[in-house]
Formats: structure tokens, C-alpha cells, sequence
């Protein structure tokens, strides 16, 4: 079976790769109206699988990424008609010169071919995808958890539905809906077919990626996020900021994990922050010198950090604390325990913020704002396919360009090497 979907989505990509502009955005516009048009049924499969994973006793944080409202499937809309409105990469040329022989020369931006992504329960990634791969001219095969099997199977329908009345193959966008693992291992052996393999989970799934997958792997969408309140932050642009990054939701990957806070204003800045987000029931895991900081607060949402604490992408209201001397413990320990996804320094010293900045080497690094705006939508780029954490060949979110790679072409006259 998966060689099948492999051989469909080879041919698919070859009349991807040569598509205008205009004939990608009217299959985008033509997803768009189908999701609208579907909106009922989609919400209804959603549902499906929103009672199978309660039964199953799904963490929070999961059923918060496997939840479908209208508002949240509008917002997924209106990601897909906002690619449509962003610059096509593909067939852009750069570096172009002019040897001394005469040969000219030029990078031209290409479509990848055909992706392979993994992702766990996230309804909304099944669309995001779909729309950055047909704006790049790629295919996808996709293998979303068996917590979205009801929700990604209607998508998928929908897109592909979309796909032939806009007169393009079906097979630009497939699905593999049988949860059985050992198709995963097999998906990551198919360089035959695929292009490049790109995982959204939890470091299991990245691991056995990395060791088992003979196609080049992306990875990206785990996040281990800090924030450093430095002496000389703003009080209350800091509290703001650590609530909004911890808060608004923290069952995604840049919601932030851990504040690091300079002990020169600890004892009086940890209180403050504890008050704030008590109103959020957000329990604080504190080490021993933040813990006595919050000594007199109320206990119930203090606990002392166990020795694994600030190794947790915490997907949930919980917020590690640490106290630490200066900027440079704060990097230190960061270095220990960054996933390399996005971190951020509170303060108001430009020194410190220029040293952060230089020595933090995160994917997405902020100063004074909060992590959550590691984001493809965010940044301007449309949607996005993940958050790359890795130095090759992309980083942070990938948008369109981060979907491409290029070509050299090369223009004689009967040149011919001396």
C-alpha cells in the first residue's frame, strides 16, 4: 500500500513542480471554499475523535491540539487564503553572473518533490501542510496520530475533493489512516519516493526518525522554551510577557517551560509573579533559592523542582523557576537544557540583551516579547509545516521558501570546457 501512495505522489509532485501561480492559488481558494462548505462534517468527525480520546484518557494539552471549533476552523481558513496572498517562491532566481567565458549563471528555487510528515494529534497541521506543500508545488503523504484518524480522513477527502475540481491530481495530498507503527518505519525507508521526512512529536518519534529514516529529516515542534528576567527588566512588561507565554496556550510547542530570574530582584519579583498566575492556576516548580523567594506564598501552587524538571516541555500550567546569578549563568543553563526552539531575555540593559542575543542559539531568540510568536503565521509566512530546532537545511518555522531547495542553470553560446 505504501509504495503505491509513494509511486501516485512521485507522479503528482512532477506536475506539481510545473504549475503556474495563478493555477496554485485557485486550488488553495478552492480548499478554502470546500472547508467552509464541509464545516458541519468536519466538526462532526472531529467529535469522534474528541470522545475516543477522553476515553482513553488523553492528557489536556492533547485534546487542546485535537480540538476543532468554528472559530478554530474559520482561523484555519483564513491560514489558507493568507498563503494564497504570499509571494510563490518557486522558479525565483538569485546570484545570477556572468563568467569570464561567457557562461550565465543562476540559482533557481525549485519544489522539494514529495514530503513524508509525521505529526501526532493536530487536525489543523493536516491543512497547513497541505496549503504550504501545493504553493510550493510539492506532494505529501501524511501520517497524523491515530487520535485524528476520523478528522484527518475527512480533511483529506475534503482537500483532495478540492484538488480535482481544480483540475490537479488527487494524489497531491494523501493520508495514511491505518495506526499501525511499523508503517511509519516503512514510510522512513521510501527515499525512492520521498523527498524529505518531517516529524512533529515528542522526541520519541524524532529519535526513531533520525536512526531508522534513510530520507533527510526536519525536525522541529518540541520546544523546551526560557525566559530570563534580567536586574534591570520592567516589572510589569515582564509579568505580562511570562503570562502570556505561559497562559495563552500552553499546550503548544513555544509556550514557555521555564523563567530564569536574576537574584539581585528575586525575592521580590517571584511573589508578584506567583500572584499573577495563580489567577491561572498555574503551579510553579521551583529550586531551592526560588523556592524560598516564594516561602510566603500559597503553598499549593508551589512545589518544590525535582532533579528533572527543567528537562520538561511541560505542554500544561506548569512553570519551572530557577534563580541565577547573572546573564551568563542564565545562558549556561539554558545551553544545558534547551531544546533550541525559542527562548527570550527580559530586560532593560542593552549590554546584557546584545549578549543574550549573541550567545543564545535558539532557533527563534526574543528580547522583551513573548515566545509564542514563534509562529508561520506570526512571522508573515502563512501557515507553516513545523518549527524546525535543527541547523540544516531550515530553522524555526517553515514556511514557504523553507519548502524548496534550487537548481543551478547554466546558459551557453557552444561553450565547451578547455
Amino acid at each position: 500500500m505504501l509504495q503505491e501512495l509513494g509511486k501516485k505522489a512521485k507522479l503528482a509532485s512532477y506536475e506539481l513542480a510545473t504549475l503556474t501561480t495563478a493555477q496554485k492559488n485557485n486550488a488553495l481558494e478552492c480548499i478554502a471554499c470546500e472547508l467552509e462548505n464541509n464545516q458541519a462534517e468536519i466538526l462532526i468527525a472531529n467529535s469522534k475523535d474528541i470522545d475516543a480520546a477522553k476515553q482513553n484518557d488523553i492528557t489536556d494539552a492533547l485534546l487542546d491540539r485535537l480540538l476543532l471549533t468554528e472559530a478554530r476552523l474559520a482561523a484555519i481558513i483564513a491560514d489558507v487564503r493568507g498563503v494564497i496572498a504570499l509571494p510563490d517562491p518557486v522558479g525565483a532566481e538569485s546570484e545570477g553572473k556572468v563568467l569570464e567565458n561567457g557562461l550565465r549563471l543562476s540559482k533557481r528555487r525549485i519544489p522539494l518533490g514529495v514530503m513524508g510528515v509525521i505529526y501526532e494529534a493536530r487536525p489543523n497541521v493536516t491543512i497547513d501542510i497541505a496549503a504550504l506543500s501545493l504553493k510550493t508545488g510539492n506532494a505529501a503523504i501524511l501520517r497524523g496520530g491515530k487520535e485524528t484518524v476520523h478528522s484527518n480522513l475527512i480533511l483529506v477527502n475534503v482537500i483532495q475533493k478540492a484538488l480535482e475540481k481544480a483540475q490537479l491530481p488527487k494524489d497531491s495530498i494523501q493520508v495514511i489512516a491505518d495506526p499501525n507503527r511499523d508503517l511509519v518505519t516503512a514510510l522512513l525507508k521510501m527515499d525512492k519516493y520521498v523527498d524529505m521526512i518531517i516529524p512533529r512529536g515528542g522526541p520519541g518519534l524524532h529519535r526513531l526518525c533520525q536512526e531508522q529514516s534513510t530520507i533527510p529529516v526536519i525536525t522541529g515542534g518540541m520546544g523546551i522554551c526560557h525566559a530570563f528576567v534580567d536586574a534591570s527588566a520592567n516589572v510589569e512588561d515582564a509579568l505580562a510577557i511570562i503570562e502570556n507565554a505561559k497562559v495563552q496556550r500552553p499546550s503548544a510547542c513555544n509556550a514557555l517551560d521555564t523563567v530564569l530570574v536574576h537574584k539581585g530582584i528575586a525575592g521580590s519579583f517571584l511573589p508578584l509573579l506567583a500572584e499573577r498566575l495563580e489567577h491561572n492556576a498555574v503551579e510553579l516548580r521551583a529550586e531551592p533559592k526560588a523556592h524560598i523567594a516564594l516561602s510566603n506564598v500559597n503553598a499549593k501552587n508551589v512545589h518544590v523542582a525535582t532533579a528533572d524538571c527543567f528537562d520538561q516541555e511541560w505542554l500544561a500550567l506548569i512553570l519551572g523557576v530557577k534563580v541565577v546569578d547573572d546573564v551568563e549563568e542564565a545562558i549556561v543553563h539554558i545551553r544545558e537544557h534547551s531544546t533550541e526552539h525559542s527562548d527570550a531575555i527580559l530586560t532593560d540593559n542593552l549590554t546584557n540583551a546584545t549578549r543574550f542575543l549573541n550567545a543564545v542559539n535558539s532557533a527563534a531568540v526574543y528580547v522583551n516579547a513573548s515566545t509564542r510568536f514563534t509562529d508561520g503565521s506570526q512571522f508573515g509566512l502563512g501557515a507553516e509545516v513545523a518549527v524546525s530546532t535543527q541547523k540544516l537545511h531550515a530553522r524555526g518555522p517553515m514556511g514557504l521558501e523553507e519548502l524548496t531547495t534550487y537548481k543551478w542553470i547554466a546558459i551557453g553560446d557552444g561553450l565547451i570546457r578547455p
